[in-house]
């Protein structure tokens, strides 16, 4: 069991679990909470309320009804557009939980920066999904959702087992994060261009 948490190990904790609500916030929190009780990790401070049975049983719950919205075209793009107001405060409030035993201080820089690692993380994957619903939906939309999921519990996995690396990694992933977001931008003006043309030549003309 992985129990000794110095500063290392609890900024790569804490910057994992902002990341993966970013991505999916159930998965995330069933995965820690499945890693606590099969003794893979003693979850520190008020992070360990997620191994709790009402919390497992809630997020189960919540995972399975997103499991199902994931991977269909436009039901995916809607609830990430509702979890937008879940994700990131929820995010925040992980990575504070994470630090529960350190000062007030640390614990705002901890939300602050875990609210924004959780928005970096959602606007990527809601953006993309957009972007693989344009492109290849059904097909493409059911691989994003099981890669987000396998990543979600992955990188927690790595995080706690390999902190420096997993670190390391996801310094080069907010780099990725934002390229990728630069070109999904781009997209998305686009198929906002393409969008209001589509209203402009319906719309009725002034004779």
């Amino acid at each position: 069991m992985s129990g000794a948490f110095g500063g290392t190990e609890l900024l790569a904790l804490a910057s994992a679990v902002a990341w993966a609500s970013g991505l999916n916030l159930y998965a995330a929190v069933l995965a820690l909470g499945v890693m606590q009780h099969t003794g893979i990790v003693a979850l520190p401070g008020e992070l360990a309320l997620v191994a709790r049975p009402e919390v497992m049983a809630i997020a189960g719950i919540l995972y399975l009804a997103q499991f199902v919205a994931d991977k269909i075209p436009g039901a995916d793009t809607l609830w990430d557009t509702v979890h937008t107001f879940i994700r990131i405060p929820a995010g925040a409030f992980l990575a504070a939980a994470t630090v529960g035993d350190a000062d007030t201080g640390l614990k705002l820089a901890a939300a602050l920066a875990g609210g924004a690692l959780s928005l970096g993380t959602h606007a990527t994957k809601a953006s993309g999904r957009l972007f693989v619903n344009a492109h290849a939906p059904i097909v493409g939309t059911g691989a994003a959702s099981l890669a987000e999921d396998a990543a979600v519990i992955a990188g927690l996995y790595f995080a706690i087992m390999n902190p420096l690396w997993f670190l390391a990694a996801l310094a080069l992933g907010i780099v990725a994060m934002a390229v990728i977001l630069w070109f999904l931008a781009k997209f998305l003006r686009f198929l906002a261009r393409r969008i209001a043309g589509l209203f402009s030549s319906t719309a009725p003309r002034n004779p």
